[in-house]
């Protein structure tokens, strides 16, 4: 089976804004093509700014294209889990439980908030 990727805010912010290096441009496109997901406090974090009519439609279009993932009570329970077992921000944790319940690899350029957490994968399009 196919690795499945759940794109972090700031990952989708600097995709559509084209601020990743080449590889990482080339990783995320890739993963795009096949269908974004993203947890349901990226959609948040990515739409919530005041910006031009031009940005919005444009990041408005890349969210109605993902697969959005809701605050299920398994993520809910994990999220729950994670903030008793070391100090995260809760948007964090929600993404970090949504990317473990779902069996997804997480595409972020914060590894620092989540390298601690057991079973979590992620790749950095900022690196190699």
């Amino acid at each position: 089976m196919e690795s499945q990727y759940l794109l972090d805010s700031n990952v989708v912010i600097g995709y559509l804004a084209g601020r990743l290096p080449d590889s990482g441009m080339k990783t995320v496109s890739a993963i795009v093509d096949r269908i974004p997901h993203i947890s349901v406090i990226s959609q948040i974090e990515v739409l919530r700014f005041n910006d031009t009519p031009e940005n919005e439609a444009i990041l408005n279009d890349f969210v109605e294209m993902s697969v959005i993932h809701p605050l299920s009570s398994d993520i809910v329970l994990r999220v729950i889990a994670l903030c008793k077992q070391r100090k995260i921000k809760i948007p964090d944790a929600i993404i970090a439980a949504t990317a473990l319940v779902e069996n997804m690899i997480l595409v972020t350029r914060n590894i620092d908030d989540f390298k601690n957490i057991t079973g979590l994968e992620f790749l950095n399009p900022w690196e190699n």
